[in-house]
């Protein structure tokens, strides 16, 4: 997005771009909604700083292909323009590199889409090296279709002139086919780095496994609340701000109950229509989801059902297409102190399933800690093992592992009881007690 000069608003908030009008612009079916469909659209250029002058609507079953608008609903759309005073149109849509040509050269003023204003935001937000560089390699590879529309005056030989007469033949490609060239070469160089990033991210985690500590990883959808449910858990101190994708670099933090502690790690929102380049961009970012043995699915507990739903199927199909589909995972219906106590328990009725919780009151924190237990302790296996005495730095282990666990003195080591993780039942099978018999057997296991 263009840059604008630095304005001071009422709040005393400066505002780079407030002297950016945008036209709202979406295409949605015809079917009925109790909400207002650009509603997302309008949010996301709040945080991107620009203002909305207005909107407008076509009801289709998909957008033109050549001009994302019908001519009739362009021809309005000038008009629109010229009554708000808008100097730009932001559409609902990732638009293709010809319908957002078609459309800038129809209206006369620059129109971007939903997933520039969303690599905008990111841009912005983006603090940590890896999350700029995962900006950056989303930016490339959405720039890298628009560059003909973009540089179409570099649409010649790179050392040429226009008539095509002699000395026009460089270096034998265009100046265009050079600059994408250089962007793929970027591109690549992009991927390797986050590759090291990502293989440095995965010696970190190694040592949290180590560490023998469960791991419960918060989604949602973007300005949720999940930052703010990090803190009130574990008692940090992560920004937190009434914008959307606020996080975008994953944090970690340990909380305690009932003396185990457990690994909480908050990760980017996600937002209905998440571009997929963004999604591929920040699968690094978004695999602590993956690799959780918990997911929390925090939902703004007070927004309108058809709205909560929405978001509840925006997570659901990202989660599906990270491979998180099939975790174990708890519902959270956060922010519940914006609703009354007719509206709590029309709630709980809906999602009987579900914790209901206000981070920023404090309140149901307590029920959703030992919910987060008893999901985890659902995971564990209850063992029998004898540890010799000459083995403490195994019983030192064990303590730090085990969920529960019983001990006794016996005349040939030290007989546990204890609750196990699946990784680690294998790894104490040749202390179990039938083990010890038969050699490294089956590891006997008890109800729990």
């Amino acid at each position: 997005m263009a840059e604008t000069k630095p304005h001071q608003n009422g709040a005393g908030i400066v505002n780079s771009r407030a002297r950016q009008r945008a036209l709202a612009v979406g295409v949605v079916p015809e079917a009925a909604t109790d909400r207002d469909p650009l509603a997302e659209l309008k949010e996301l250029l709040r945080t991107a700083g620009v203002a909305t002058a207005g909107d407008l609507i076509q009801h289709r079953d998909k957008p033109d292909p050549d001009r994302y608008l019908g001519k009739g609903k362009i021809a309005e759309l000038k008009r629109e323009i010229q009554i708000a005073d808008a100097n730009l149109v932001a559409c609902d849509d990732e638009l293709a590199p010809r319908q957002e040509r078609n459309l800038e050269k129809e209206l006369g003023v620059p129109v971007i889409d939903r997933t520039a204003v969303i690599l905008d935001i990111f841009a912005d937000h983006a603090h940590s090296a890896e999350g700029k560089l995962q900006v950056e390699l989303a930016q490339l590879e959405y720039n890298l279709a628009r560059m003909r529309g973009l540089w179409t005056h570099l649409e010649r030989l790179g050392a040429g002139r226009m008539d095509g007469g002699i000395g026009t033949r460089g270096p034998g490609e265009t100046q265009i086919e050079t600059d994408r060239r250089l962007a793929r070469d970027r591109i690549t160089a992009l991927r390797r780095r986050l590759e090291r990033l990502g293989r440095n991210r995965s010696v970190m985690r190694a040592k949290r496994e180590r560490a023998k500590l469960p791991t419960v990883a918060l989604a949602g959808y973007t300005n949720a609340g999940k930052s703010t449910l990090l803190n009130a858990l574990t008692g940090a101190e992560v920004g937190v701000g009434e914008r959307l994708f606020h996080t975008l670099d994953p944090t970690t933090r340990a909380f305690e109950h009932d003396g185990r502690r457990y690994l909480l790690t908050d990760t980017v929102g996600f937002i209905r229509k998440l571009p997929h380049e963004l999604v591929e961009a920040f699968k690094a970012t978004l695999e602590e989801t993956v690799i959780a043995d918990l997911i929390l699915h925090v939902v703004d507990g007070s927004e309108p059902e058809l709205g909560r739903e929405e978001s509840l199927a925006a997570v659901d199909a990202v989660l599906e297409e990270m491979g998180a589909g099939e975790k174990p995972r708890l519902l959270v219906l956060n922010k519940v102190d914006l609703l009354d106590e007719q509206e709590r328990r029309d709630l709980s009725l809906r999602h009987p399933e579900a914790v209901l919780a206000s981070a920023g009151k404090g309140t149901g924190l307590e029920d959703l800690r030992t919910r987060i237990a008893g999901l985890i302790r659902q995971n564990l296996t209850q063992v029998e093992l004898l540890v010799p005495y000459e083995s403490g730095e195994r019983l030192s282990e064990l303590h730090e592992v085990a969920g529960d666990l019983e001990r006794e003195d016996r005349e040939d080591g030290v007989f546990v009881r204890a609750l196990l993780p699946p990784g680690f039942v294998e790894r104490f099978g040749d202390l179990s007690v039938d083990g010890r018999v038969r050699g490294r057997g089956p590891v006997r296991t008890l109800e729990p």
